[in-house]
């Protein structure tokens, strides 16, 4: 006997009413293409219930790849079994006996097949005894069980688990229309990324660089992290922005300590244009309230006046030590420490203002005219695809 299904369970998807279809319908699709390297694998769909198909396939790299996909709240491994009471014992002694580090069990009975001639609690009774008399080493603990062997009794067979993997929860990527995430190459964007995608968002990427006062590295780092991204999802778009030419005539005609409030709110029309010819509804940022010049309240109110957009802002709470434990978990710290600057660091200016008003910076843009330069710069924007086929390896990181 071997396990021979993954157990996929699903959590806030289950309480979405009548798009609830559509939801799972995107989560099947996701786990799929996450698993298409492993041939003959299948995920199927049953009420209430998903599950991916082995055909002979070692599942714990299967597991991996499930664990990293947005929509999942726990994962096991399941037997399948026809709806008869040996074969149901027998999967579940293998269940018991193949979890770990456990020494009390209960078993749980669903049901679900009314047709089956026992009922659920009359099925605990049985296993349970069926298990104690034929292992030495557990006994049974119906309140906080080191193991719990779940039983479920469907119409077209019974599903035997054991062990709960946790997943990823939140809701599967493609479900929540798409953002534009202003990449900086930093440790914030790429987490704020990961948390929008975790509300199932696909993500597209817009970086602004300046060379050659930026490297050619710098660039390459937004395009890892991007690389790392697509292992929660699929393919990613980035739109390389040449900023030097606008950054240069905002740092020659605008006082020094408004330089900074306006190049982020050209940043946004820019991106405006972006959002407007790729059809996306909103932008995403990495600000957090108060960690720079640029986040204060009043800041952040001086730049939006650009864009009409929802600013998606998923770190606006966080403590950077928070941040920091999640870039971490998803692989992206090493790559965004690595000692390459992006356009927002090389032009910062000694001074610049936290409490920007609306009138003032509109005041001095009044006395400049961007427009042919906005023109050009959008005109040259490169965009590239990275396919999830070309996640990033972080042993890399020791290279740098």
């Amino acid at each position: 006997m071997q396990y021979d299904h993954i157990l996929i369970r699903y959590g806030e998807i289950g309480i979405k009413g009548k798009n609830k279809k559509k939801f799972i319908i995107r989560l099947q699709e996701n786990i799929q293409h996450k698993l298409k390297a492993f041939e003959n694998v299948k995920v199927k769909r049953t009420q209430g219930r998903m599950f991916v198909l082995l055909n002979g396939h070692d599942p714990m790299p299967i597991i991996d790849k499930c664990k990293d996909v947005f929509g999942i709240s726990s994962l096991s491994l399941a037997i399948k079994v026809k709806n008869e009471i040996e074969a149901i014992k027998e999967a579940a002694l293998f269940a018991l006996e193949n979890s770990t580090n456990c020494s009390t069990f209960k078993v749980s009975v669903k049901r679900i097949n009314k047709q089956f001639p026992m009922r659920s609690q009359e099925m605990n009774h049985i296993l349970g005894g069926y298990l104690l008399k034929k292992t030495n080493n557990y006994r049974v603990d119906v309140h906080q069980p080191d193991i719990e062997v779940k039983v479920e009794i469907r119409e077209e067979a019974t599903y035997v688990t054991s062990n709960i993997i946790k997943g990823l929860g939140g809701l599967p990527v493609g479900t929540g229309g798409k953002t534009l995430l202003l990449l900086s190459g930093g440790i914030d964007s790429p987490v704020a990324g990961y948390l929008a995608m975790k509300r199932g968002v696909q993500l597209e990427m817009i970086h602004f660089h300046s060379p050659p006062f930026t490297s050619e590295r710098a660039k390459q780092k937004v395009i890892d992290l991007t690389s790392q991204l697509t292992s929660f999802g699929k393919s990613i778009k980035i739109h390389m922005v040449p900023f030097t030419k606008l950054q240069q005539e905002i740092v020659r005609v605008i006082p020094s300590e408004y330089t900074m409030t306006i190049m982020r709110r050209i940043m946004l029309r820019i991106s405006e244009q972006i959002c407007q010819k790729e059809n996306i509804l909103s932008m995403t940022t990495g600000e957090n309230l108060g960690q720079v010049a640029s986040q204060t309240m009043e800041s952040m109110h001086a730049i939006n006046e650009v864009s009409n957009y929802p600013i998606l802002r998923p770190l606006i709470t966080m403590d950077k030590t928070d941040i920091i434990a999640v870039a971490k978990q998803i692989n992206t710290y090493g790559i965004s420490i690595r000692p390459y600057e992006d356009c927002c660091t090389i032009f910062v200016p000694k001074a610049p203002k936290t409490n920007p008003k609306r009138e003032k910076v509109n005041y001095f843009e009044s006395r400049a005219d961007f427009t042919d330069l906005i023109i050009e710069t959008v005109d040259q924007i490169e965009t590239i695809t990275i396919s999830d086929q070309q996640a990033y390896d972080t042993s890399m990181d020791d290279l740098f």
